[in-house]
């Protein structure tokens, strides 16, 4: 089981990584909305995060090669939604301010979930009195989002040698297959965790 594919560099000992759990949430958020506040009209206030972010990373120790792909992988959200700006007044400059915000939002994510592990995260939540339920639901998919990982490959795996013909449409249909049986079974997993949690006098 890949247990490490979303905090992979989380437990390095790197100056970045020895700070407090609670400063670096602390600042992520900052960063945060100070990215979103920027005015429209001067983006070039957008280089002193993105500077600190730079800093931040390199400090880090996080391999920059990681940094890109976890990037490239979550950017087609932000440019999805950014193509909505095209559609107004001037949208191309729209679009380019959405894009950068986006990006340098998503860098400080990806930083501070791989210099804090998440237990860390959730006990700073505890601290911070958010709800108890909300903690433990955070803490049940962080959980089991590998659970579904590991149950996707090894299905993937299974179909990819049963099959000896490799079309495109048979491809595509496989991993239709591969998708629906992962929901079926993650639903199924659901409700037998939450009743051998009820079983146990968990409440909600």
């Amino acid at each position: 089981m890949r247990h490490d594919f979303i905090d992979r560099y989380s437990r390095l000992d790197s100056s970045v990584h020895r700070l407090p759990a609670g400063w670096k949430m602390g600042a992520s958020l900052a960063l945060l909305v100070a990215v979103i506040a920027v005015p429209g009209r001067q983006p070039v206030w957008l280089v002193p995060p993105a500077a600190a972010l730079a800093v931040l990373a390199m400090a880090s120790r996080i391999p920059a090669a990681f940094l890109v792909t976890r990037l490239l992988l979550l950017e087609p959200f932000v440019v999805g939604v950014a193509l909505l700006s095209l559609l107004q007044p001037g949208g191309v400059r729209v679009f380019s301010l959405l894009l950068a915000r986006g990006t340098l939002c998503l860098l400080a994510v990806i930083l501070l979930a791989n210099t804090t592990p998440f237990s860390e995260i959730l006990r700073v939540l505890r601290r911070l009195s958010v709800p108890a339920l909300l903690v433990t639901t955070l803490a049940l998919m962080y959980r089991y989002v590998f659970v579904l990982v590991d149950e996707t490959e090894r299905l993937h795996r299974a179909r990819a040698c049963r099959t000896f013909r490799r079309s495109r449409r048979h491809l595509w249909r496989s991993a239709a297959g591969v998708i629906g049986e992962v929901f079926v079974r993650s639903t199924e997993r659901a409700e037998r965790v939450y009743a051998a949690m009820c079983a146990r006098g968990w409440k909600a």
